[in-house]
């Protein structure tokens, strides 16, 4: 059975099955599965008698619909009775991710006392005098506030604050898991960017640090802007920043293979919205020598006309030599492409194209821009945004890091030293001895990553940024946090 999607334990289902006890039935099962195009990653024996035996059978599929043809393909086995299906992401969801743990215990009312009234009343005073103790004596110190329109949820589009919960409670458990942050999810019943933005200003006071996600560009831009200068506190948009600073470190780390300097390479970037962005300016400002911006409206090129200001602002600053045709023809020649876009714009031919040791970094989600199996018979370096893979580009190596250290710092914003500096943290925790094809970034679960990103921001949160250059150039970029006041509707990624 052919799939078009590799299997993930996004989709990993258990179905109980009974079946006959002879010394074939197990292998049956097993084997109908991996006809399907599934993987098994389990099997259990609950429960058993003299005539039959019945398990937990536990796969990987490739999607909804490939779930329900495995469990039809193991109904019409002889002797073989599907009792029940379970998928696994919805079990785990089951009443939520995330909960509120008290840090004090409450065991009498001497401590009640303390923690609430009347005790607390000379808390509130002593903040009320001196409001910087807030992040001293409060949540404050520690908090984030996760915050969504729904707009823009994963390569779901607009689904709305109640669909976009599930994520956001994801993304709070992935504070917490990996940077000790306090995390909440902040959903909002509202895409008008006034109200985004007044609201957001008004919770403000309870959070040391403001992380927007999943708000679709053009109002990502504005919102993240005004935000910026109107807080004292950080804010973050991490479909922007984390995903940019997170490929900066993995194409460190993928041309220290290759064996080439990032002010050589020519860069095809596909996808010009909120990541794509981001992307591309961080590696402007790291000294890149070439990058061409791809979108809907074709590469990006200085004579184009009716194109908004972040467009405008990329067909100005890159594209050195004006391409004006399609992707294919983007990529022939090229050191490096970039993937934040949509499954399936180029085929292994088209990465044969490319120039010799070329890296190719695919993160269009589930679906890649480019099968990996077919760019990997032509690239030297393959990555994508999957956790099935080699070279998962995971904003997760980023986010938790840079907010533990920016809270750690009592930062009033974020900046571009700190993406800078995040970058090489994350590079450098593979270490340049270490490196190979399959190993550009390190695992997620790496225990170095995020204190390593932590103290590189705290770091850069404490040194006073470089004066301007006097000359023109990369110096006259905008900062990476950008100030647009209007870009594109990302692709779908």
């Amino acid at each position: 059975m052919a799939i078009s999607r590799l299997p993930s334990a996004g989709f990993s289902i258990t179905v109980r099955v009974s079946v006959t006890a002879d010394a074939s039935a197990i292998g049956r099962l097993t084997t109908s599965v991996g006809s399907s195009g599934a993987i098994v990653t389990a099997l259990d024996v609950v429960d058993s008698d003299h005539t039959s035996v019945t398990v937990d059978l536990t796969c990987d599929t490739a999607d909804a619909g490939h779930a329900d043809q495995v469990v039809a393909a193991l109904r019409e086995l002889a002797g073989v009775d599907v009792r029940k299906v379970s998928d696994r992401t919805f079990l785990l969801h089951l009443g939520g991710k995330i909960e509120v743990t008290p840090k004090v215990a409450l065991r009498n009312r001497d401590e009640l006392s303390r923690a609430y009234t009347p005790g607390v009343a000379r808390v509130c005073l002593a903040i009320a005098e001196n409001p910087a103790d807030a992040r001293r004596l409060t949540i404050k110190r520690n908090t984030v506030a996760v915050v969504t329109d729904g707009s823009a949820v994963l390569g779901l589009g607009n689904i709305g604050p109640a669909a976009s919960l599930p994520v956001m409670e994801g993304k709070a458990a992935l504070f917490k898991r990996f940077g000790g942050v306090d995390a909440w999810p902040v959903v909002l019943d509202t895409q008008d960017t006034e109200e985004i933005i007044s609201i957001v200003k008004a919770i403000a006071p309870a959070y040391g640090g403001i992380n927007l996600e999943d708000i679709a560009a053009p109002r990502c831009f504005e919102i993240e802007a005004r935000l910026r200068e109107a807080l004292d506190i950080p804010v973050f948009h991490d479909d922007q920043h984390g995903t940019a600073i997170v490929v900066l470190a993995a194409l460190t780390n993928a041309l220290r293979v290759v064996d080439k300097r990032l002010a050589d390479v020519r860069v095809v970037v596909s996808g010009a919205g909120a990541a794509g962005t981001a992307i591309m300016k961080l590696l402007l400002r790291e000294g890149v020598g070439d990058i061409v911006a791809y979108d809907r409206q074709g590469a990006l090129h200085r004579g184009q006309s009716d194109l908004n200001p972040a467009w405008q602002w990329l067909a100005e600053h890159t594209n050195r030599d004006n391409y004006a045709g399609d992707l294919a023809g983007a990529v022939r020649g090229a050191d490096v492409f970039i993937g934040v876009s949509a499954p399936n714009l180029l085929s292994g031919d088209d990465i044969a194209t490319m120039a010799k040791d070329a890296i190719v970094f695919a993160l269009a989600n589930p679906d890649p821009e480019v099968d990996p199996r077919e760019a990997r018979k032509h690239a030297a370096v393959v990555a994508t945004g999957r956790s099935d893979q080699p070279n998962q580009i995971n904003n997760v190596l980023a986010f938790p890091g840079v907010f533990r250290g920016m809270l750690d710092a009592h930062a009033e914003e974020f900046t571009d030293e700190m993406a800078l500096a995040a970058a090489r943290a994350i590079a450098d925790v593979v270490g340049e001895d270490r490196v190979n094809p399959t190993v550009i970034v390190p695992s997620v679960f790496d225990s170095r990553v995020a204190p390593a990103v932590s103290a590189a921001v705290r770091a850069a949160a404490q040194t006073p940024p470089p004066p301007p250059a006097a000359d023109p150039g990369p110096a006259d970029l905008p900062q990476i946090a950008a100030r647009d006041s209007a870009a594109t509707e990302p692709l779908p990624h």
